[in-house]
């Protein structure tokens, strides 16, 4: 029966219809040929290393940055982020101040290492309810003309949330509106607050938001407001922005009322893209957005101005003065490591950087060591030891920087020195590499904490 089929098929073939087709056949067969010899190209994939960052001479020299623990978890998540930073041996040396929030004025001298450093890393300062005494988060933005503040809202990959493809940039005017201040009692019963408005912080706000949209590739800034209560504050507030979006022609530009943003924020969250906003209704968009997001535990943030930056937890997770999260060492440190991964951006330390918010990202995405906010158990330390693992896989022998010579014991009195290779057993499948921790529980000697540098 095959051998009769095989024959009444050769015997199709010799049909002078088909015989007119073998001549294309021929030709289809040799493309074929060819294109299976030379192969089309695979999709492009975006390069391990950038070959587009050129450093300028001394980029590479360490940079001093002021550091405030601050109060409650403060000093954890700071402490995770000086864990971290010395594992990467990255270029930073932190200047240590403590500055506790019941304090009725920043010391002087954190002011001046402000000035001279030009950056700082804060945890969080509690803020007394009612008593009259000011927030000395307010005292150091006004000092310092720190004018914006800036909070990522944003999904974070592993973390499972309510809505998807979130990714919102709030920035919110830092030194006006309802927290100038100003505030007296009229007569005994009647108090008296005072929202200031004006046109210089108003326009310059939108002007940094737009200039932030254009940077970053952005498509749209929303001003956020309550113009049809307040006419005259949020009027001017408006009318600035929108006078800089004129000059702004690519960027879209619309207006919502603060209570409606709320709204929009919890039922359509990805409409949004950039919002700007006066100081009070900033953050109360802030932590809305960062709630819906993933929480305030995993958003970083920062706070700019002409010359100076401060970098902390982007959303405030009320959780400062939490007791029994201290007690228990499990604050999530992850909101002040992305924040110093902007830090570090702001340094002109892209390597580090990246190398850092890829580690973070990575420990959340195998969901293996989360805290208790994110679903998990974990401890604060243990969180920070699978992160300082995860961006220390390459960890090189440290450079020379003048006199200083950090692989010389006889001059590297004060740094801690780590040169750690990730390796696997065999047998358990863990790490057998030690964390800073590990090594600083079984080192005898006490060595100060300084940070070690290289160059990106």
């Amino acid at each position: 029966m095959f051998v009769l089929i095989v024959m009444c098929r050769i015997a199709d073939l010799l049909n002078p219809r088909y015989l007119s087709i073998l001549p294309m056949a021929r030709r289809s067969g040799s493309i074929l040929s060819r294109l299976l010899a030379n192969p089309p190209p695979s999709p492009f994939t975006a390069p391990t290393r950038s070959i587009t960052y050129m450093p300028r001479p001394g980029d590479g020299a360490p940079r001093t940055v002021t550091l405030i623990p601050g109060d409650g978890i403060g000093p954890l998540v700071t402490g995770a982020v000086e864990q971290v930073m010395e594992a990467m041996h990255a270029p930073v040396h932190f200047e240590r101040y403590e500055v506790r929030g019941n304090m009725r004025k920043v010391p002087e001298e954190v002011i001046e290492s402000v000035k001279r450093n030009k950056v700082c890393l804060k945890g969080g300062l509690a803020t007394p309810v009612g008593g009259g005494v000011s927030s000395l988060n307010m005292q150091l933005r006004k000092e310092l003309d720190i004018f914006a503040s800036l909070v990522n809202c944003i999904n974070v990959p592993g973390l499972v949330t309510r809505h998807e493809n979130v990714d919102i940039v709030v920035i919110r005017e830092n030194t006006e509106g309802e927290y100038s201040g100003l505030e007296h009692e009229v007569v005994p019963g009647v108090v008296e607050s005072l929202k200031v408005i004006t046109k210089f912080c108003s326009e310059r706000i939108a002007r940094y938001a737009f200039e932030y949209a254009y940077l970053n590739n952005r498509k749209k800034v929303t001003a956020v407001h309550k113009a049809n209560i307040m006419k005259l504050a949020d009027g001017l507030f408006l009318e600035s922005c929108r006078e800089v979006a004129k000059n702004y022609p690519a960027i879209t530009y619309n207006e919502i009322i603060v209570d409606n943003c709320c709204m929009q924020l919890v039922a359509k969250p990805e409409q949004f893209d950039v919002m700007v906003t006066p100081n009070l209704y900033g953050n109360l968009v802030a932590n809305t957005a960062a709630g819906i997001a993933g929480g305030t535990g995993v958003m970083p943030g920062g706070n700019v101005g002409a010359e100076h930056a401060i970098f902390e937890q982007g959303a405030s997770a009320g959780n400062v003065g939490n007791d029994k999260m201290v007690e228990q060492k499990k604050a999530n440190p992850v909101a002040l490591l992305l924040s110093s991964a902007m830090m570090l951006r702001h340094l002109r330390f892209p390597t580090f950087a990246d190398r850092l918010e890829t580690a973070v990202k990575q420990v959340i995405q195998e969901g293996k060591w989360r805290t208790k906010d994110l679903g998990g158990d974990c401890t604060t330390q243990e969180v920070v030891d699978a992160i300082e693992m995860a961006s220390n896989s390459d960890a090189r022998p440290l450079p020379k920087f003048g006199d200083w010579d950090v692989n010389d014991p006889a001059t590297a009195e004060g740094f801690t020195v780590i040169f750690s290779k990730a390796g696997e057993d065999k047998k358990t499948g863990r790490s057998t590499s030690k964390t800073t921790s590990q090594r600083k529980q079984d080192a005898k000697p006490a060595v100060k904490k300084w940070l070690c540098f290289t160059f990106s």
